[in-house]
């Protein structure tokens, strides 16, 4: 039996939905941290009390990437997030770059709305908005000519991107200046799984600081 501790509204959460949902793989969804025992038991597994995490039995899996290596290698579906070879290797890439260098740079922005007053960090926050524009320009001129990240197949790289895509915008937007990201975002956002998880997330788009924009 697997089970999976998370949040709807979670970047992180997402990116693991999306392939379970993708695969039709069974599981339980435990919500954290608004429900005390599930959080509580997260945190008896995990003492950090991160999530998402996934229970396969009784062994815990950390972190997003390793979640998802572990489902296609135990719990295998329709589909193949990491190929192999160098295509494989280009995925792992793309995987690290959304969650380091799109997420990374969004986070501090978040953090600084979230924060009390005077207990932020603006320089930080400052940096990594400055930092999100420069991925997205690395990330328009690298953008293949498939329908996804690698190419024609939805892989890890494009459960990395849409969550990180989609909150992204939000803090800074990708802009018409970037036509090639903008609808890539755009198609990550009518994939079937993706277009699922947001509207999952609907109900709790209040809890994001910044705002949420009427237009996704």
């Amino acid at each position: 039996m697997l089970t999976l501790f998370g949040h709807p509204f979670s970047s992180y959460t997402w990116k693991v939905l999306i392939p379970l949902y993708a695969d039709g793989t069974e599981f339980e969804f435990r919500q954290v941290p608004e429900n005390q025992d599930n959080y509580a038991e997260l945190k008896q597994i995990w003492p950090f009390g991160r999530f998402p995490l996934l229970l396969d039995n009784d062994e815990a899996v950390i972190e997003t990437t390793c979640i998802i290596e572990h489902l296609q290698a135990h719990h295998p579906g329709r589909n193949t997030w990491i190929p192999d070879g160098e295509l494989g290797r280009r995925v792992r890439f793309l995987d690290r770059f959304f969650d380091l260098y799109v997420q990374g740079n969004m986070q501090p922005a978040v953090n600084q709305a979230l924060r009390p007053e005077g207990m932020g960090d603006a320089y930080g926050a400052e940096q990594g908005r400055k930092n999100l524009h420069v991925a997205y320009d690395w990330l328009e001129a690298n953008l293949p000519d498939g329908a996804w990240v690698a190419g024609d197949t939805f892989t890890l790289a494009d459960c990395a991107a849409a969550p990180a895509l989609f909150y992204a915008d939000w803090v800074e937007e990708i802009g018409d200046g970037r036509p090639k990201l903008k609808a890539y975002r755009r198609r990550l956002l009518a994939h079937p799984q993706v277009a699922r998880v947001v509207d999952d997330a609907r109900p709790y788009r209040p809890y994001f600081p910044l705002g949420a924009p009427d237009r996704d």
